[in-house]
């Protein structure tokens, strides 16, 4: 069987064992073997494409065309790139070897870490799921994914059709809640990757500790979004544009990538927000435009900002909200108190707060005094104030004139940096953090140099200065007698 319940009688020892007798027998080292899974894979997207569209609106009301945007269509895109990739990856690279040690050869060669747990978030439950688990395959590994609750529908049927499509002795999913997820940590793993919540991100760090298993974290920030002054007005209307995409239609804006708040300077406030008013309305003619808020829980927090009498006077646009429908109105601020909970938490929903600056350059100080993103966003065509970005602000990630995009370029890691995680995946990056970079150098017994052993005299310690000073000359001409 591929999946397991959600909780089973004698913990999950046995499953660990017997992951770790897969990882053993080398079944999953075997690059052909590594393919065959990355294209069970592609053939469970394509195959279960409109069940997949199911349960993703059954958990989040998402429409199919985001659905496929933001999780299946990145997920077939970024297994092919693996596929394409794998082999070369997968090959020792050589380094160069000190000429000292002539004739040698050095190496770095990746292998499998052995077993390793996938936690997944609810948020893009097939993406967060399916992207690590590509990456950790491709790596050797045998691999558990635990689904987040959260999201029953799209639990189920990964928990169902993964066994289908993927090797069962090595690929598990593990079913349930928050006392599963602490069971799973009571055991030993090669690695761990959670994404979610910080305060569930410091319970797993500290579970881990009691093995001192690796673990990498995927949390949530505010991402801040720049924006400088756009003197066409067909800029504007693409910024504009691209930030609905980066917050209302990435599943309502409940993603640790969605844009947060937007920073600008007071003069050219008052023309974006008519921008911003006038795009939503369009791009929210239909009411299947935006996915749902989770739950009544994540509903009653966000409902609870706008409660907040100094918030709800900062309201520009919006503020509806629908607690049979678990939705709520594209809802914008300008300048609620920089110290309320909306402004010190992240939002991780449909409210967009806009924060005035005198000077766009401000800007860099406010980020810098907050900790540090997921991803920064600035819309600007000056190209000395994105040099200021990049050097004067840390984050995990920097987009000019776009939002959430950069999730799908291969080539970039995807990531964050102190309290938005550690650790970073997507195309060769989740192959590296799923491998272990083993160092291997090969020498001959041909050549011997007696100067590294005792009895040491002023004579060796030249010599040994010679060799860390890479001065090969002086060295040749110690040891054939010509110079001391």
């Amino acid at each position: 069987m591929g999946s397991m319940p959600e909780k089973p009688r004698h913990g999950f020892g046995s499953l660990v064992t017997g992951l770790q007798e897969v990882c053993e027998s080398g079944i999953t080292k075997d690059l052909a073997w590594r393919r065959s899974q990355l294209k069970g894979i592609i053939r469970l997207l394509t195959e279960k494409e409109e069940e997949m569209f199911d349960v993703l609106r059954d958990d989040l009301g998402k429409h199919r065309a985001e659905s496929y945007r933001d999780e299946i269509g990145a997920l077939v895109k970024s297994v092919n790139h693996t596929l394409r990739n794998l082999e070369r990856w997968a090959a020792p690279e050589k380094v160069q070897a000190p000429l000292v040690s002539f004739p040698a050869t050095a190496l770095v060669v990746p292998e499998p870490l052995g077993v390793v747990l996938v936690f997944s978030c609810w948020n893009l439950p097939l993406g967060l799921a399916l992207e690590p688990l590509s990456g950790a395959i491709a790596a050797g590994n045998a691999v558990v994914v635990k689904p987040s609750e959260f999201a029953p529908a799209t639990a189920a049927f990964l928990a169902s059709n993964l066994p289908k499509y993927l090797d069962p002795r090595a690929v598990k999913v593990v079913l349930g809640g928050p006392e599963v997820g602490e069971q799973l940590m009571e055991h030993r793993w090669d690695k761990v990757l959670f994404t979610g919540s910080a305060r569930t991100g410091r319970i797993i760090l500290t579970k881990a500790a009691k093995h001192l298993t690796p673990v990498a974290l995927e949390l949530g920030s505010k991402c801040p979004c720049i924006i400088d002054r756009l003197d066409s007005k067909r800029d504007t209307q693409i910024a504009v544009n691209r930030i609905f995409g980066g917050k209302w239609s990435l599943c309502a804006g409940q993603a640790c990538l969605a844009i947060d708040y937007i920073l600008v300077e007071e003069e050219f406030a008052p023309a974006l927000i008519e921008v911003l008013k006038s795009t939503v309305k369009r791009f929210t003619a239909t009411p299947d435009c935006m996915a749902r808020i989770l739950n009544e829980k994540h509903f009653k927090r966000l409902s609870n900002y706008l409660k907040d009498r100094k918030v709800a006077a900062s309201v520009v646009h919006g503020g509806s909200v629908n607690p049979k429908t678990l939705t709520i109105e594209p809802t914008i601020l300008l300048n609620p108190p920089l110290d309320s909970d909306i402004m010190t938490e992240e939002i991780f929903g449909p409210i967009l707060p806009i924060i005035t600056v005198k000077k766009i350059e401000d800007s860099m100080k406010f980020v810098r005094s907050k900790p540090k993103p997921l991803a920064i966003y600035a819309f600007t065509r000056n190209e000395k104030l994105k040099s200021r970005i990049i050097n004067e602000t840390s984050s995990g990630s920097v987009t000019f004139n776009d939002a959430v995009v950069q999730y799908v370029v291969e080539g970039l890691p995807f990531g964050g940096v102190g309290q938005s995680g550690s650790g970073q995946y997507h195309g060769k990056y989740s192959f590296e953090l799923f491998s272990n970079k083993k160092a291997v150098f090969k020498r001959s017994f041909l050549i011997e140099f007696m100067f590294r052993y005792p009895p040491w005299d002023n004579g060796k310690i030249g010599m040994l200065r010679h060799v860390f000073n890479t001065n090969y000359v002086l060295l040749l001409l110690g040891l054939i007698g010509l110079r001391r």
